[in-house]
């Protein structure tokens, strides 16, 4: 709601766009082969998904069983592959990102950033709902540095947890704090989650409107689930 009334789309009224997809699906005719193809492979591809852990299957192996099977019957030819250019210009940014995010953690900067939160924490002395704010603050905007949700949680989610239980944060407060946020910053940048490359890629939104409309929301998702959150959790007695 918030992001319609500060980011208004140019088009707000459509009443007649269940008449024009009604037509357009009577003109379409009854369901291809290939339409079922896709259905199915569509199926195929999501499962192993889901379950490509427990089977042994990636999902990058996933994704290309899928797209070879539509190019082996006909589906797709390479051609339309190669006519996504959306997709390939954010498969080439958003893969460097996360190398360059991936380094990150592994040169040690990510670390040396979570200590030193910490030891400004220690010598401010502060009580923990002022602990709290501050350690949730720097974990939400450090996924500047990230390019993966996955790779923040497993690189700072047990560290900064750490941090929350010595300031005397309760540990189910801390957790639940954690995750949430773990999911919140996904929209902070165009490259922050796999979701905000798809939605940027498709090239409706300008990049400097990306990160200003990331920052708004995050601080509105702050309000809402730092703030009323915070009672709310209290009212239901999780801490």
């Amino acid at each position: 709601y918030l992001l319609y009334k500060i980011f208004p789309p140019e088009i707000k009224d459509t009443p007649e766009a269940p008449a024009i997809a009604a037509q357009k699906l009577k003109n379409m005719g009854p369901v291809t082969r290939n339409e079922w193809i896709m259905v199915a492979t569509m199926i195929l591809a999501v499962s192993l998904w889901i379950f490509g852990d427990t089977i042994g299957v990636s999902s990058v192996v996933a994704a290309m069983i899928g797209l070879s099977i539509l190019l082996l019957l006909g589906v797709l030819n390479w051609e339309d592959c190669l006519n996504e250019k959306s997709a390939w210009d954010t498969l080439a940014w958003f893969a460097i990102l996360v190398g360059m995010a991936g380094q990150l953690t592994n040169l040690g900067i990510v670390s040396w950033m979570s200590n030193c939160v910490a030891k400004v924490l220690q010598s401010f002395s502060l009580s923990w709902p002022a602990a709290f704010g501050v350690l949730q603050a720097s974990y939400f905007f450090i996924h500047y540095l990230f390019a993966s949700q996955t790779a923040h949680v497993g690189a700072l989610y047990s560290a900064f947890l750490a941090m929350h239980l010595a300031a005397g944060v309760p540990a189910i407060l801390s957790a639940l704090a954690l995750t949430y946020n773990s999911n919140l910053f996904g929209a902070l940048t165009h490259y922050s989650s796999g979701q905000s490359a798809v939605y940027y890629g498709a090239g409706y939104v300008d990049l400097p409107d990306v990160f200003k409309l990331g920052f708004t929301t995050a601080a509105i998702n702050a309000v809402i689930w730092g703030v009323v959150g915070t009672f709310w959790w209290k009212f239901l007695g999780l801490y």
